[in-house]
């Protein structure tokens, strides 16, 4: 007993126009997404992952597709639509977990560790080594701790939020992009408070110092006591920045587009 030649090829070309629309948007989310998107993760690990969720999202998004077009250039744009909803997505949570670097950033500055000669291409030519630390711990903590959980949960109710096909690109997105950006700068603001504060007061010291004692070499007292005070400073506040990081983190990642 055969099938109807014509029946079987449109289902068949109607499943492979679905699985390229789902695999557009998830592949394009991992190439931004923190954790599990790191340039380090091997490349056969990452496109295992990126086909094992498209496989089992397909039967749950495949209703909600677009009709098949009948066009190359429909199909294109349909495909650039969702690479745009997916980069979009995944630039949202990796500048919510570029807080922790910032944060390290502006804990160097304020103690006096920056250096110009330790270049990175996300943060700066200006980047620290307490920055590139927190750079480089921030995929472990988000691994280790089943962070990642939050950003991919979010993906599935993304596509409740924005429909394949549809462009995310609109006004409520505009605000949305801000409040995570502002809501990560804010965050970084926060968790480098203490050595904000400390390199205030230091300083007032300093400059009381000079008024008294004219005489002193203010630099060379001043700058070895920031960098020792704020060393001794992260030393006692590394832990609970960490994990103050990580408890907002789970709360900024679980509202996400999509999340909640």
């Amino acid at each position: 007993m055969t099938g109807i030649p014509g029946l079987s090829g449109n289902l068949i070309l109607d499943h492979a126009f679905g699985l390229l629309l789902v695999l557009a948007r998830i592949g394009a989310t991992f190439a931004l997404m923190p954790g599990l998107g790191e340039a380090t993760v091997p490349m056969v690990v990452k496109a295992g992952m990126i086909l094992t969720l498209t496989v089992l999202l397909l039967p749950v998004i495949e209703p909600a597709l677009p009709p098949r077009p009948v066009t190359e250039l429909a199909l294109a744009l349909l495909v650039l639509t969702e690479m745009a909803n997916g980069l979009w997505f995944g630039w949202l949570a990796r500048v919510l977990t570029a807080s922790l670097p910032m944060a390290g950033q502006l804990i160097a500055d304020y103690t006096g560790l920056s250096n110009v000669l330790l270049p990175s291409p996300e943060l700066g030519a200006q980047t620290s080594v307490v920055a590139r630390l927190y750079e480089v711990a921030v995929p472990a903590l988000i691994l280790s701790s089943g962070l990642y959980m939050l950003p991919l949960s979010a993906l599935v109710g993304f596509y409740g939020l924005i429909p394949p096909g549809t462009l995310a690109w609109v006004p409520d997105s505009t605000e949305t992009t801000v409040a995570v950006v502002a809501g990560s700068f804010l965050l970084a603001l926060r968790l480098a408070a203490p050595f904000l504060l400390a390199a205030v007061a230091w300083n007032v010291a300093i400059g009381l110092i000079a008024r008294l004692v004219p005489r002193l070499q203010v630099f060379f007292v001043a700058l070895p006591g920031q960098i020792g005070l704020g060393l001794l400073l992260l030393a006692v506040l590394a832990v609970p920045l960490i994990m103050a990081w990580m408890e907002a983190m789970r709360s900024a990642l679980a509202e996400l587009p999509g999340g909640g």
